[in-house]
């Protein structure tokens, strides 16, 4: 199955599209730790989009979509893969639609803005691998030490407050009309993301098609 997860800033995607990666065998693909990964290795690219992310901008849709092909072309992708965090603008939808890769469903986790901005403030996300927890809803076993790899848990400089008003601007602004264009498509999905993590994770499957 090729999924895509779409949501507000904070609205638990990351989580999810781990749970997911983990329930149906396929990678879950974000951007967002790409484009993090590169910035830590101080890669060309890591310096173009430091800005942007600091910032709550956007990066551009060219850079985006080549990111993205050039790692659903990667062998563990042939059976499926979990996008989290794009397309985040139509254009970027509509060139991947252009380029021919397949999307079997979306899921929209939907969640006010006010509960994301104090959600988000309790978010942290590993330095090393990228994991997503919760200082409450989703605390990793040990404080500051991710389950995964070990690494240090933090929290992001792009979840302080201002710069997550920003950046649900710019989701409202540019990435709901994803929603219509799914939609029109047969594939939109919405579920509620304001509940306990294990429930919007069953809703999600059974929106997917999963036996819960």
């Amino acid at each position: 199955m090729n999924l895509i997860l779409l949501g507000a800033p904070g609205a638990g995607k990351g989580t999810q599209a781990e749970m997911l990666s983990q329930r149906l065998g396929i990678p879950s693909i974000s951007t967002g730790n790409m484009l993090r990964e590169a910035m830590k290795n101080h890669t060309p690219l890591g310096e173009k989009v430091r800005t942007c992310m600091d910032s709550g901008k956007l990066v551009s849709d060219e850079l985006i979509m080549e990111l993205i092909s050039g790692r659903i072309a990667e062998p563990d992708c042939k059976n499926g893969f979990i996008l989290d965090g794009v397309p985040r603008t139509l254009v970027q939808a509509e060139a991947m639609d252009a380029a021919g890769i397949p999307i079997d469903r979306v899921v929209s986790i939907e969640i006010d803005d006010a509960v994301i901005v104090g959600r988000m403030s309790g978010r942290r996300v590993c330095t090393k691998c990228g994991s997503s927890y919760h200082i409450s809803a989703n605390p990793p076993k040990t404080d500051g030490i991710c389950d995964l790899c070990g690494g240090e848990v933090a929290t992001r400089k792009d979840d302080e407050p201002e710069t997550v008003l920003s950046r649900l601007g710019i989701y409202h602004e540019t990435t709901e009309v994803l929603k219509d264009y799914y939609r029109k498509q047969g594939k939109l999905f919405l579920v509620e993301g304001d509940q306990p993590i294990e429930d919007a994770n069953r809703d999600i499957l059974r929106a997917i098609g999963e036996t819960v």
